[in-house]
């Protein structure tokens, strides 16, 4: 109801839609809110997909476990918005659309970025490692 009161208050606004020239992308953009919540300490995570250029899902969530990290949070964000991404290439090619380049993923956090890109676990993140490999 609250979204309805809004879209009633504000008939001028809107979401644009553009044709893309460039080939068809998909990218995703990640956060997270490392214990966001004050009742159980648990973080919340969200992403956009933009296919095109255009955003076409968006989402917010509480995440189910707690994470001992920012790091942790971010990956638990991360993987939600891959898996998002990894749906969509499959429709488009269902669709007789299939994605020109691979999928990108954006992420604000430095750390998850580094350990992403170093093949080797560190010590301190092989709980994220485990988390990550049972989500799939």
């Amino acid at each position: 109801m609250r979204i309805l009161k809004y879209l009633k208050s504000a008939p001028a606004k809107g979401i644009l839609f553009t044709k893309c020239t460039d080939p068809l992308v998909i990218n995703v953009y990640t956060d997270a809110r490392w214990a966001g919540a004050i009742n159980d300490i648990r973080s919340t995570s969200g992403y956009f997909t933009f296919v095109g250029g255009n955003i076409v899902t968006w989402r917010s969530k509480k995440q189910n476990v707690v994470a001992r990290s920012s790091v942790e949070a971010e990956f638990e964000g991360m993987t939600l918005g891959i898996c998002e991404a990894l749906w969509l290439g499959l429709l488009l090619t269902n669709l007789g659309y299939p994605p020109k380049a691979p999928i990108q993923l954006y992420c604000d956090n430095k750390a998850a970025r580094d350990i992403t890109h170093n093949p080797v676990q560190h010590d301190r993140t092989t709980h994220v490692e485990v988390d990550v490999d049972t989500q799939f």
